[in-house]
């Protein structure tokens, strides 16, 4: 019996293909209201607001220097970091509020991330985004059924 479970242990480990784990991309948030934009910053991965179909000022932003600037082209994903499989972890800035949340991402499949912002660290609440091959300027589009 114990060489049962040591064998299909050792298949579950190289059973299948991995996810290859590439958050980095153009994202369509869950009211398709937005494109944001994972990409490398640093040593972690960074998320911009792309495109909006509400474009407008960061008028809620904390710091009263940054009430003036555009919303699009505000990083709202901050410092995400490795957290082990398809997981980060980092902040998120929520732009309606002016509010940052701890935060952590991870891939569902390759075309949806799920996205949380936490509150004492344990009231979480988030969104599926799903990845759109739409360029910044364009109202994304969602990939076809198959195709990426």
């Amino acid at each position: 019996m114990r060489k049962a479970w040591s064998i299909a242990a050792a298949l579950a480990l190289v059973g299948g293909p991995a996810l290859a784990a590439d958050p980095t991309g153009n994202w369509l948030v869950k009211d398709q209201t937005a494109v944001i934009r994972i990409a490398p910053c640093a040593d972690a991965l960074c998320g911009t607001i792309a495109w909006t179909s509400q474009p407008g000022l960061d008028e809620n932003n904390p710091d009263p220097g940054k009430r003036d600037r555009p919303i699009v082209g505000t990083q709202i994903i901050v410092g995400m970091k490795p957290a082990g499989g398809n997981r980060w972890d980092g902040e998120i800035y929520n732009p309606e509020n002016g509010k940052t949340y701890t935060s952590r991402m991870w891939l569902k499949s390759d075309d949806m991330i799920r996205v949380e912002g936490c509150v004492l660290g344990f009231l979480c609440g988030g969104q599926d985004w799903t990845r759109t091959t739409a360029p910044a300027a364009a109202p994304p589009q969602r990939p076809a059924p198959g195709k990426k």
